[in-house]
């Protein structure tokens, strides 16, 4: 996985540069999230490495799935890509983009998972702290996981704050038997 994030990494951050450039950088994104559908399709996926399948031809595919949002240099993007076979790798070239833009618009994806679901109160005063936490502008995306008896967990990237009883309880446990 590391070695296709390597890979992916360059291409992500010239797409960005190009779609930032424009100003385009939403229609780009939705634009690499449905390429990236697309080559993670198996009908697709066995186009790979087929003779009787030319870049251009892949490409073409790919460009007119990901729809009129891609613009001509979305398009030479793409037929870049399939010249290079990197095709497969849209899956992790679209995530890195999205990361690339989360970043310059200042907005981070948070997962909260909660006992039970969170009123409204609740999410404002917990998106209120967050955001003063990271300095940026917070997207909730909130599940309900019964099991942590209660409390929440919240991630935000590599960031993992678990503030459940489940949690509570498995360390109490662990302190006890040490």
């Amino acid at each position: 996985m590391a070695d296709r994030l390597t890979v992916a990494r360059p291409y992500a951050k010239a797409a960005f540069a190009r779609a930032q450039a424009d100003g385009r950088l939403g229609s780009w994104s939705g634009a690499l999230a449905r390429a990236a559908l697309a080559v993670s399709d198996e009908r697709v996926r066995g186009l790979f490495g087929s003779p009787a399948v030319t870049a251009a031809q892949l490409a073409e595919l790919i460009s007119d799935i990901a729809g009129s949002e891609l613009d001509q240099q979305g398009r030479n993007f793409i037929a870049l890509l399939a010249e290079n076979g990197r095709l497969p790798l849209l899956p992790e070239i679209s995530r890195i983009f999205d990361q690339f833009k989360a970043d310059a618009e200042r907005v981070v994806d948070v997962s909260i998972t909660s006992a039970a679901p969170l009123g409204a109160d609740e999410r404002a005063k917990l998106v209120a702290a967050l955001e003063k936490r990271f300095n940026r502008t917070v997207r909730v995306a909130a599940d309900v996981d019964p099991t942590l008896i209660g409390g929440a967990v919240v991630r935000a990237g590599d960031l993992a704050i678990d503030g459940s009883v489940k949690a509570r309880l498995a360390r109490l446990a662990q302190e006890l038997t040490a």
